[in-house]
């Protein structure tokens, strides 16, 4: 009788040993899936700053290129000017 009593003890420890097992892996499970959620969240993030500095860079480039051309402009002007002046004196 001792030892049928034993062999559902050892029983029971075994059913209970693997319950923890399972409660744990699933702790575990769940601490990698939210730690690779905010690891997602954080690279869209990063993908979306990019992708927005991108866009920055792309204005700043324009924008350089439009003060070029109005500074080329005004080169060109002083050059006129320049030149009617000189005549000017002359006269």
């Amino acid at each position: 009788g001792a030892e049928r009593g034993r062999g559902k003890m050892a029983a029971g420890g075994a059913a209970d040993a693997q319950a923890r097992f399972g409660h744990s892996v699933k702790g575990l499970l769940t601490e990698k899936v939210t730690s690779c959620g905010t690891d997602v969240i954080a690279l869209t993030k990063q993908v979306l700053k990019g992708s927005r500095s991108a866009e920055l860079l792309g204005q700043a480039a324009r924008n350089m290129v439009m003060q070029e051309d109005a500074i080329l402009h005004s080169e060109d002007s002083l050059r006129k000017m320049a030149i009617i002046t000189t005549h000017l004196q002359y006269q």
